[in-house]
């Protein structure tokens, strides 16, 4: 088993995108997803960096490929995506709409924000031309086994979501600026305040969600530290870890270290070290409420 950082979720600074993937190519990741994921409106402040991140990326021995946004739907937003295709290098895409754009005959992969639910869908992708998919993070670990099987008849890879905030919806409107009463067109990218998501409690206090822009996330930091021995007995061959701001390279580390065989409590109490005060949820592959506390 081996590890994927996914493309990063949330509105971060240039420069920190730039410093960010020079620390990622000196971690022991074999691939790495990059793009605007979730607001096109982000990318033009970033955009520039990517180039340089791929460069150095490739440099250090890492599979790169680019991720389509998880819900395209301006012009503007289809000829990126096309353009995406033609870049040379290997596309994840978020949105089934992009198959909209793929070249005849081109291959693809496929992220988890793709509701690929059963052995039918997975065919239906693989059949279009998709060599690797990160299943949904809501998947009890009975319907991975399933899909793994399916995925290795297919010759398709499967990952599964390794760690991170989960994604659970993606909004045409955008929360984070309804919440500083702007709207969307008008939102001055209040997202960038919260560099890792703006956490939602209930009414009644309760730690509820994460909301980052047009996207909602689970307020837990879902983790399958845990249960790797499950999942590589299920035929799954990578975890996809989510980009955070802080110690991210120690947490892609206490993760390899596990698919090396570290036990899983020492994993918890290492990953609690590089996330002071974050919580850990695991409930999604036992078949729980995903907010399930981990260890």
């Amino acid at each position: 088993m081996d590890l994927t950082i996914g493309p990063i979720a949330f509105f971060w600074t240039a420069e920190t995108v730039s410093d960010f993937y020079r620390r990622m190519a000196t971690t022991p990741a074999r691939r790495v997803v990059i793009g605007e994921w979730v607001c096109s409106k982000r990318l033009p402040f970033w955009q520039q960096e990517i180039p340089g991140a791929i460069e150095t990326l490739l440099a250090a021995g890492k599979e790169v490929a680019l991720s389509t946004l998880a819900l395209i739907t301006l012009k503007r937003e289809r000829r990126q995506t096309e353009e995406l295709f033609g870049a040379g290098l290997p596309v994840e895409i978020a949105d089934l709409g992009a198959l909209k754009h793929l070249p005849e005959g081109a291959a693809f992969q496929v992220g988890p924000t793709v509701n690929v639910y059963n052995e039918g869908t997975l065919e239906w992708l693989a059949r279009k031309g998709a060599t690797r998919i990160c299943l949904p993070p809501e998947l009890p670990l009975a319907s991975v086994e399933v899909l793994a099987r399916a995925g290795a008849a297919a010759g398709v890879a499967i990952e599964v979501w390794g760690h991170g905030r989960a994604p659970l919806a993606i909004s045409g409107r955008c929360y984070h600026a309804r919440l500083h009463d702007r709207a969307k067109d008008s939102c001055l990218f209040v997202c960038g305040e919260d560099p890792d998501g703006r956490e939602v409690q209930t009414l009644d206090g309760h730690d509820f969600l994460t909301v980052n822009g047009v996207q909602t996330m689970g307020h837990a930091h879902t983790t399958v530290a845990g249960q790797i021995a499950e999942l590589v007995q299920a035929g799954v061959v990578s975890l996809r870890l989510s980009p955070q701001a802080g110690d991210f390279a120690g947490v892609v580390d206490v993760y390899h270290h596990l698919t090396e065989g570290m036990p899983a409590p020492g994993a918890l109490a290492q990953l609690r070290a590089r996330m002071p005060g974050a919580r850990f949820a695991d409930g999604f592959l036992a078949g729980a409420p995903g907010l399930r506390g981990a260890g």
